[in-house]
């Protein structure tokens, strides 16, 4: 069935309504007496310069070219309705939100004015996609799992001299779950010669958290230690097992049986007083932090980097966490088995032509998805109601590229032998 460009919309507009609560509150002032008519000028002409659907740019820019209301009762409230699924009051304060008349209270980090459209055509345009910092007009980067920082140095050496030139301050701040005081996790901790650097180099504000759940960020947020959106926001080698399931398509008894199948038997322990994850791979007892074999799935991760970035970039993914990853991105349900786990037997017959171009890409090839199937721009109604949405979406085959930032577990594939090369996928939220 052909997705409702309408009902998507109204999710659109009521998602951003209740992802930026201050907006929201600060939108009451707009449609008082005294803005309400510069308010709907204001709105005409942002949705004529914005990039939406045409069927739903035509019926906004018709609703607000009827005679000029001087109040809320003078709006058709229905009609208002149909289009952002809320009342005539809210629903034009909705509007002001999600056309962004109403800037981020008290927030000291800029944040990018370009539209999903201006960016997808600089991220097309580009062979590097980082290179977007340069041509946008903030240059900030969330890094979520930042691990040792690898990549965060390799990002700053690349473009501090470009961004000084253009008189312009790169933000680079970085999460990661890791705890810095934990004896597990070794070779993925920070260096602290290498996070002074980075904290000490001139026109760059740098910032790590560690110890930090990238999905609980709250805290950070209220103390504005993160900006409300980045320019791009990156992970690299998304963990395995935590993305290479998806909660919404496999049970987690099954999840649970095919960890069982394939890294061990597993149970909770105690490492030096240390909370910790003990697994049995063959005749060898491995300790992981407590939380590694969580399982949240790729759709959470897809969403979070959408919430958080206008570009996204997900480097040195592994196979079996970008097939299930893939699945999410393609429209077809057909690509979403239920109780079927993806292995070397199940994924060309689920995924069929779109396999077979993919796995004979050659190294450093690239392809845009929507070449090969149709991008998913839709989700089953009680899906969670951020789920995000991708307007453009680039894969390309390999770990490291020629001119490209990427992390210390990216340069290590090349020494795997057993391991098949990974995977960079670009995307642009819609």
């Amino acid at each position: 069935m052909t997705p409702d460009p309408f009902a998507e919309f109204r999710r659109l507009v009521s998602h951003r309504a209740r992802r930026f609560p201050k907006q929201w509150e600060a939108s009451k002032r707009l449609i008082d007496q005294s803005n309400f008519a510069s308010t709907v000028d204001r709105l005409h002409h942002a949705i004529s310069h914005y990039d939406l659907q045409a069927p739903i740019k035509e019926s906004l820019l018709r609703f607000f070219e009827q005679d000029t209301p001087r109040r809320i009762h003078d709006l058709d409230g229905e009609r208002l309705g149909s289009l952002t699924g809320f009342p005539p009051a809210k629903g034009l304060r909705a509007l002001c939100v999600f056309f962004e008349l109403v800037p981020t209270p008290g927030s000291k980090w800029p944040t990018t004015k370009l539209t999903s459209q201006e960016i997808e055509r600089v991220v097309r345009e580009v062979e590097n996609p980082f290179d977007l910092l340069c041509h946008a007009d903030v240059a900030s980067l969330l890094d979520i799992g930042a691990g040792d920082l690898t990549f965060a140095e390799d990002l700053v050496d690349r473009y501090r001299a470009e961004c000084k030139a253009q008189h312009r301050q790169l933000v680079v701040h970085c999460l990661d779950r890791l705890d810095p005081r934990s004896r597990l996790g070794g070779p993925l901790h920070p260096q602290q010669d290498r996070l002074q650097r980075l904290q000490q180099t001139p026109g760059v504000s740098f910032a790590f958290f560690g110890n930090q759940d990238m999905f609980d960020v709250d805290l950070l947020d209220k103390q504005e230690l993160l900006a409300p959106r980045y320019t791009m926001a990156t992970c690299w080698a998304p963990a395995t097992p935590t993305f290479a399931y998806e909660p919404t398509r496999l049970s987690r008894s099954l999840i649970d049986l095919e960890l069982r199948r394939t890294k061990g038997a597993y149970r909770q322990t105690h490492f030096e007083r240390e909370p910790a994850l003990e697994v049995e791979h063959g005749d060898r007892v491995l300790l992981f932090p407590p939380w590694k074999f969580e399982i949240i799935g790729p759709l959470a991760l897809l969403n979070l980097l959408a919430r958080r970035g206008a570009a996204c970039v997900l480097g040195a993914v592994d196979d079996q966490v970008f097939w299930e990853l893939l699945a999410q991105l393609l429209d077809d349900s057909r690509y979403r088995p239920q109780e079927e786990p993806f292995n070397t037997a199940t994924i060309p017959k689920v995924f069929g032509d779109v396999y077979k171009a993919l796995a004979g890409l050659s190294l450093g090839e690239s392809i845009d998805l929507s070449s090969l199937a149709t991008l998913r721009h839709a989700y089953p109604p009680g899906t969670e109601s951020t789920a995000a949405v991708f307007r453009y979406i680039r894969i390309r085959r390999g770990a490291i590229f020629s001119g490209i930032p990427a992390s210390s577990t990216a340069r290590k594939f090349s020494s795997m032998s057993e391991e098949l090369p990974p995977w960079m996928v670009t995307l642009v939220p819609a």
